[in-house]
């Protein structure tokens, strides 16, 4: 399975670098927003221990900077951070902070491969102690041009303070 979903992502990769090529210039495109969201997440540590949903919401800044340079290879990096993200616990009302940092750097190159490299660190702040979640996200993968996969690491940990 995850052969197949490389082997289609080369193929993808592989065509876009073709027809970027073809222009034999760098392009870059970037993208920079602020985007309101609303989610619900789950804090286990929160209401004494018993654990509670918390409505977060708040602005999130979005930047994506895409490059497709003269050799035909394709680069992108992604930032996600929410801003002025605040959240109340839907059982006992206590208000909530939500902080962090989601990035990921993408590369491509037919006669090079494929990377990619997603680190997220995501907080949900409760007042007072032992009602913070934490989640960290590190995933990588290297796949080279033929579609054999070189590398993975999927590392996840999410724990309450």
């Amino acid at each position: 399975m995850k052969r197949t979903i490389a082997t289609c992502f080369v193929i993808v990769l592989t065509t876009l670098a073709g027809a970027a090529a073809a222009r034999a210039q760098a392009t870059t495109v970037t993208t920079n927003e602020q985007i309101p969201f609303e989610l619900v997440a789950f804090v286990p540590c929160a209401n004494g221990g018993a654990g509670e949903f918390v409505l977060v919401s708040g602005t999130l800044h979005v930047l994506i900077v895409q490059t497709i340079d003269a050799q035909g290879g394709v680069h992108a990096q992604v930032h996600f951070q929410p801003q002025g993200a605040t959240g109340v616990g839907l059982t006992t009302g206590d208000t909530y902070h939500a902080t962090g940092v989601t990035q990921e750097h993408f590369n491509f190159n037919a006669s090079a491969g494929f990377t990619d490299t997603f680190i997220n660190n995501f907080r949900i702040v409760g007042e007072g102690i032992d009602n913070n979640l934490l989640v960290h996200q590190t995933i990588h993968v290297t796949i080279t041009p033929n579609g054999e996969v070189t590398s993975e690491v999927i590392n996840t940990s999410v724990e309450c303070r």
